[in-house]
């Protein structure tokens, strides 16, 4: 199969040199507009005017884990590392993904049945994570909003918008975490 310029141009991003997917291979098979979008896009989540890049990585780290995307885990990773990001933080951004997917599913049930008697059980959820972040407890609750709109958990979304808010925040780095989890989350559909 002849692999277009601008499909050449996808694949060199992520280090790949060859189409591994059904998704990319029907966007190669013409001369569609929308990859180029997509390359753009996707490279509009390495900076930011609010977010450093190191924070633009882990934020798309996060999201790729949290989507179980190998190619876009990969990339993060190793743009985090370009900006000096450690282990221990690399491994913070997965496990954000993973509490909040928890979560995420727990406070939608709790939010969408509406009964008094759920939000008086216990969630028994442990989230020592959240208590001492190696990061910061602002950047950590921007990892957890941008999973949780990724997740759709109005709850979730609300509560960690509110604690960003009360920490200082400034609503466009908010923003621009959740811009860049959803163009994570996008090209996530056509490049795994």
């Amino acid at each position: 199969m002849n692999i277009s310029e601008t499909t050449q141009e996808v694949l060199d991003i992520f280090g790949e040199t060859t189409i591994n997917n059904k998704a990319l291979e029907l966007l190669n098979s013409t001369d569609f507009k929308y990859l180029r979008d997509l390359k753009l896009n996707f490279n509009s989540t390495l900076t930011s005017e609010f977010l450093s890049e190191k924070e633009c990585a882990l934020l798309g780290l996060s999201i790729a884990a949290n989507n179980q995307n190998t190619v876009l885990i990969e990339f993060y990773k190793n743009y985090a590392l370009k900006f000096e990001a450690t282990e221990d933080e690399l491994a913070e951004a997965v496990s954000c993904a993973s509490l909040l997917a928890s979560n995420n599913v727990f406070y939608r049930f709790r939010h969408f049945t509406q009964k008094e008697k759920y939000t008086q059980i216990p969630a028994r959820i442990r989230m020592q994570l959240m208590i001492k972040p190696v990061t910061s407890k602002e950047f950590f609750e921007l990892l957890s909003l941008a999973v949780s709109a990724v997740n759709g958990c109005e709850m979730c979304v609300n509560a960690h918008e509110d604690s960003l808010i009360k920490l200082g925040c400034k609503e466009e780095r908010i923003f621009d975490a959740v811009r860049i989890a959803s163009i994570v989350t996008a090209t996530g559909k056509i490049i795994y």
